[in-house]
């Protein structure tokens, strides 16, 4: 039986070529759009959460504010500011909290070396900062670590770009830095990184020294903003109620009050990224989906037209003893097979674009973004899936209308 359907359904190939290679290139063509805009809807998608897990991976920031609500006879507008002890007594009052830091920050740092001098906003924090802003050290090098801290020491770590702008091509790695005025040892450089959020510009343009030596240097009383990150993701509000509860109780404000203590949540601007991301390949999908049901109405018009000509077989074949079940079988079992050959080429050549595209290694730019598609293997199954569908419907109609061929009429046919 099969072979009968492979042996008819090639023959009517053969008879029909252009009309079968104008069906068989719209369904390919219908998903090669479905699986070009899924795969490149995917890589968007994943390029923009790398980007935005380049300022901050799962952390939150927590900044001094100023009070708006009146709070126990204390006014409106009081200035809320930490310290470097606010950070250890969170790390140890609140649960779940799996790294912390204080951040000190100062604009206009001068750097200096031999031949070149530079402006830049510079950081004092602890170690724990590498894992959380995910400022990793390219190889030869090093981020600060608890000796540097505990020690006080003049050690500096440089973002990618202005590690360049120093020192050129040339190796920074146990070089001396002059950062106002004071001798710094070069101990490591972030490995570049994309990075579309943005805290005090980018890291790449940054400069990295240990806490208790900012400290030292300019006698800061205040830290500028504590950073903490949860053990669990799903833990976030809990941790960020406790912060409030106990940076409210120690500097007497409404915990209501959010002006007293912004927070910057990165896990919450994460999921509506995954949400935004997810919304994007939906709608992508959508306009590939039609686009593959145009295709369709391609298989079902041509299904119609077989269907019309091969009416005196179809005749012969129920006056002979065919079921009418089998009629209907082969026509839509020609249907499915027209969708998934058309298919399948589509899929081969959006694959071979696909990877085409990422053996490329597009950088800089637009390619950030569109230079990494990626094809899922939900993707596939969902698009084989449509197709199965489509042939379905679109051989389902002309099929039923073969199966009503009374045998007598067929032979009016020519």
């Amino acid at each position: 039986m099969w072979r009968t359907l492979f042996t008819e359904f090639f023959n009517d190939l053969r008879k029909q070529k252009l009309r079968s290679f104008l069906t068989l290139t719209a369904i390919a063509w219908g998903t090669l759009s479905v699986v070009l805009l899924l795969a490149f809807g995917r890589g968007l998608g994943t390029s923009m959460m790398k980007g935005m897990l380049g300022a901050g991976n799962q952390v939150i920031m927590v900044y001094g504010g100023q009070t708006s609500m009146n709070y126990e006879g204390l006014g409106v507008g009081r200035r809320i500011s930490f310290t470097e002890e606010d950070v250890e007594l969170l790390q140890k009052a609140v649960p779940s909290i799996q790294y912390s830091s204080p951040q000190y920050g100062r604009w206009g740092a001068q750097l200096k070396t031999d031949d070149v001098t530079t402006n830049t906003y510079m950081e004092g924090v602890n170690p724990d900062f590498e894992i959380m802003r995910t400022m990793y050290p390219a190889a030869g090098g090093r981020f600060i670590n608890e000796r540097d801290v505990d020690e006080m020491r003049r050690v500096l770590f440089l973002g990618d770009e202005i590690a360049v702008q120093l020192f050129g091509q040339e190796n920074p790695i146990g070089q001396q830095v002059m950062l106002d005025n004071t001798p710094f040892t070069v101990v490591g450089v972030m490995k570049p990184k994309m990075q579309t959020s943005m805290n005090n510009g980018p890291d790449a343009n940054r400069a990295i020294i240990p806490y208790t030596t900012f400290r030292n240097m300019y006698g800061n009383r205040n830290i500028g903003s504590m950073l903490i990150r949860p053990e669990d993701p799903s833990l976030q509000e809990d941790i960020k109620a406790g912060i409030t509860n106990i940076m409210s109780s120690k500097y007497n404000f409404d915990p209501a009050d959010e002006q007293a203590m912004p927070m910057w949540d990165f896990i919450e601007q994460e999921e509506m990224n995954r949400k935004v991301s997810l919304g994007l390949e939906i709608f992508l999908f959508t306009v590939g989906f039609f686009t593959l049901m145009i295709a369709g109405v391609g298989v079902a018009n041509i299904m119609f037209v077989v269907v019309k000509e091969r009416t005196r077989e179809i005749g012969l074949k129920i006056a002979v003893g065919a079921r009418r079940i089998h009629i209907i079988t082969q026509f839509i079992f020609e249907s499915l097979f027209i969708s998934f050959l058309g298919g399948g080429l589509g899929i081969l050549i959006s694959s071979g674009i696909v990877y085409g595209v990422q053996a490329m290694n597009l950088q800089g730019g637009a390619a950030d973004f569109l230079g990494n598609p990626e094809i899922s293997q939900v993707a596939v199954a969902v698009t084989v899936g449509v197709l199965g569908l489509i042939g379905l419907i679109a051989g389902i109609f002309p099929a039923i209308k073969a199966a009503k061929v009374d045998p007598v009429e067929s032979l009016r046919y020519e």
